[in-house]
């Protein structure tokens, strides 16, 4: 019988890329040195898309947020708070460590209106959409 061995950020590589190929989204990847992979949720409204990432516990000087080639990469890194030298863990699912997530941007993004905001252990970014992507209503006269 074979052991077969799988990191949990190659598990979420190949699901992310399976959506991705799926509904034909902009895609987005999973630094391969990522301690841990916060998870993020993603709406689209007429006026933005949100982005809101779960990163308990830290700090936002912790985060790097940055736009290069039309890609947005958000990293950072969540610091254990005690040493754990004489401890006897039964369980340890609390993660520390450093993360990266990248986003390939779409054309209807203005990357230089880009807001983020962290709070209550969520990172939430604006990501603004260009003037000419959003929807217009057309008032039509009839006579």
């Amino acid at each position: 019988m074979m052991n077969l061995v799988v990191s949990p950020n190659r598990i979420a590589r190949e699901i992310d890329t399976f959506f991705n190929d799926f509904f034909g989204r902009p895609s987005f990847w999973v630094g391969r040195d990522s301690d841990f992979v916060p998870r993020v949720n993603i709406v689209d409204s007429e006026e933005d898309v949100k982005m809101e990432f779960e990163v308990p516990g830290m700090d936002k000087k912790d985060f790097k947020i940055s736009v290069k080639n039309n890609v947005l990469t958000v990293s950072g890194e969540r610091k254990s708070e005690t040493e754990q030298k004489d401890k006897n863990f039964i369980r340890t699912e609390i993660r520390s460590g450093s993360f990266c997530r990248s986003f390939t941007l779409p054309q209807s993004i203005d990357a230089d209106k880009i807001k983020a905001d962290y709070k209550n252990g969520i990172l939430e970014l604006s990501l603004a959409k260009r003037e000419e992507a959003k929807p217009k209503e057309i008032d039509v006269k009839v006579s």
